[in-house]
């Protein structure tokens, strides 16, 4: 059996610190998301594509590979939304199949509302702490690593069509 290439004590709090980052991090954005606007960090994270797709709508197939979420949670986070009137499900004319997933405008406007906001957050706790040059050399970092964790991990495979 090959010898396991341990962490050194550098690498282990480089490592400990990214964890904590990517759980503390987005914990503080989904609060200031619920404070701020009464939006989850779920309800953003849909509304956002969404808002930038065409005519506001998109295949529940295609927001779920843009979230990266499964069928199931896809489908229950829409009902929520649905039932506070951010979205609605509309069936296509063409394909009696297939539906679309529409912001409303109450959906749009809590969007509007919450994304200042939300953005003077994100470069409160995360830009305005980075150094010149740090923004570039992080890209390059996340970069590299998705290239390594997409060409040799297992990817993730969505459900064919995560309809609601």
């Amino acid at each position: 059996m090959a010898e396991v290439p341990w962490l050194d004590a550098q690498e282990q709090r480089a490592w400990r610190a990214f964890l904590e980052v990517t759980r503390e991090l987005p914990a503080e954005l989904n609060r200031q998301l619920s404070r701020d606007a009464g939006l989850s960090g779920a309800d953003y994270a849909l509304l956002v594509p969404l808002s930038e797709a065409a005519e506001s709508r998109m295949r529940p197939r295609d927001l779920g590979r843009q979230v990266d979420w499964d069928r199931s949670r896809l489908s229950h986070q829409l009902r929520r939304m649905q039932e506070r009137g951010l979205v609605v499900r509309e069936e296509c004319c063409t394909d009696g199949r297939g539906a679309f997933i529409v912001l409303t405008d109450r959906g749009r406007d809590a969007i509007k509302s919450a994304a200042p906001d939300h953005v003077r957050s994100v470069r409160r706790f995360f830009f305005d702490v980075l150094q010149p040059g740090e923004v570039e050399t992080l890209m390059s970092i996340y970069d590299r690593v998705l290239d390594r964790v997409r060409s040799e991990g297992n990817n993730r495979c969505l459900e064919e069509d995560p309809a609601p």
